[in-house]
C-alpha cells in the first residue's frame, strides 16, 4: 500500500500534465500532417480524453484549438512544399512521397469529386481515412493556389479536430479511469482507419473471385 501511495503522489500535477501535454499535442500533429505516419486521429482522441478528466473546464476547448490550428499548419506546409514540387522540373521529395502514398485509381477519384466540388471535398478528405492525401495531390496537380487551398483547409482541419475530439470524449464518458478511455479512443480510431483499407481488400477479392 505504501508503495502504491508512493506512486500515486508521483504522478505530476494537472497545470504539469498540460504545460507538457498541450506543446506535445500540438508536435505530434503537426509532425502527422507533415508527414503522414503519425496517428494523430488517436492522439488527438487521447488527448479529449485525459481533458475530460481535468477539472480544468477549458482543457477540452484548448484540445480543440491545439489540435486544429496543428493540423491546418501541417497541411498548409505540406502543401507549400508540394507546390514547389510540383513547379520544380525534378520535383521535390515531398511531391513524390505524396505520389507514393496514392494509388492511382484513389488520385484519379480525387482528382473527379475535385473538379466537381471544388475545395469542399477538402472538408470530406479530413474527415475518411487516408483521404487526404489524394485530394491534396488533386489540389496540387490542378494547380490550385495556396490562398484558395487554405480557405477550404481551415473548415476540414475544425470539422476533423471536433470529430476525434468527440471520439476521445466517448471514451471518456465510458470509462472512470483515463488510461481506459485512451485504450478505448485509440482502438476505436484505429478501427475508422483501417475499415476502409480492408473494405477495398474484400471487394478486391470478391472481384478476382467473380472473374475467376
Amino acid at each position: 500500500m505504501s508503495a502504491l501511495g508512493e506512486l500515486v503522489r508521483s504522478v505530476p500535477p494537472e497545470s504539469t500534465q498540460q504545460a507538457v501535454g498541450y506543446p506535445s499535442l500540438f508536435l505530434l500533429v503537426v509532425l502527422g500532417s507533415l508527414v503522414p505516419v503519425v496517428p494523430t486521429g488517436a492522439v488527438v482522441s487521447s488527448a479529449a480524453v485525459v481533458a475530460f478528466h481535468h477539472t480544468s473546464p477549458f482543457s477540452l476547448l484548448i484540445v480543440f484549438g491545439v489540435a486544429s490550428f496543428a493540423a491546418f499548419l501541417g497541411d498548409v506546409g505540406l502543401y507549400w512544399l508540394g507546390r514547389r514540387g510540383v513547379r520544380s522540373r525534378g520535383g521535390s521529395r515531398w511531391l513524390e512521397r505524396l505520389r507514393a502514398r496514392a494509388a492511382p485509381e484513389r488520385l484519379e477519384q480525387a482528382q473527379r469529386r475535385l473538379r466537381a466540388h471544388g475545395v469542399l471535398v477538402l472538408v470530406l478528405s479530413r474527415l475518411v481515412p487516408a483521404g487526404r492525401i489524394p485530394i491534396m495531390l488533386a489540389c496540387l496537380l490542378s494547380a490550385m493556389p495556396l490562398r484558395r487551398f487554405v480557405r477550404g483547409d481551415i473548415p476540414a482541419c475544425l470539422a476533423w479536430a471536433a470529430t476525434y475530439q468527440l471520439i476521445g470524449l466517448l471514451g471518456g464518458t465510458l470509462f472512470p479511469e483515463p488510461w481506459q478511455g485512451v485504450a478505448a479512443a485509440v482502438g476505436l480510431t484505429l478501427v475508422i482507419s483501417l475499415a476502409p483499407a480492408l473494405w477495398r481488400r474484400v471487394r478486391s477479392a470478391e472481384e478476382g473471385n467473380g472473374e475467376a
